[in-house]
């Protein structure tokens, strides 16, 4: 049996326009059917629109979904051509004020030029780690980045013992 394209088809509610025209000649509005009416559809327009009933499939499309992957290789590409900044400012800044007092009470305030290349310098030491460490996972033939792949990373780097 051959396979055949069947075109999607809408269902229309009450007093909404179909092509353009009504049977009667009259451009069709929305309108709000009687109270008496309303109650007995919104029953079951309720029930036809439950997650599981087979009248919310068939009046829905499935929503396009990309390979595994694609995506991941398109945001690389967009992230690597923009030059903002990624981690948030204010997380970044609580956390260098709170690393500041812990090593120095008497540190309170910090210059917005000083806090910028702070996270400048942040941000381009961890896309360093994550390329590397990336390329460590792909030498052991693997695409998972792991724990052990971010230790090798940093050994060889000379960026600090891991922990």
């Amino acid at each position: 049996m051959a396979r055949t394209k069947h075109m999607a088809t809408k269902s229309v509610g009450i007093g909404t326009r179909i092509s353009g025209r009504t049977s009667g000649g009259a451009e069709a509005t929305p309108a709000s059917p009687s109270p008496s009416l309303a109650s007995g559809l919104g029953a079951r327009r309720n029930a036809a629109d439950a997650p599981g009933s087979s009248a919310a499939r068939q009046g829905q499309r499935k929503p396009y979904r990309y390979r595994p992957g694609t995506v991941a290789l398109r945001e690389i590409r967009h992230f690597q051509k923009t030059y903002k900044l990624l981690i948030p400012a204010a997380p970044f800044i609580r956390t260098v004020r709170e690393i500041s007092y812990f090593y120095s009470p008497t540190v309170t305030r910090w210059a917005a030029e000083a806090l910028v290349a702070l996270q400048e310098a942040a941000e381009d030491y961890l896309v360093h780690l994550f390329e590397d460490a990336m390329l460590c996972a792909i030498h052991a033939k693997r695409v998972t980045l792991m724990q052990k792949d971010w230790a090798l990373a940093r050994r060889l780097g000379g960026k600090g013992k891991p922990r």
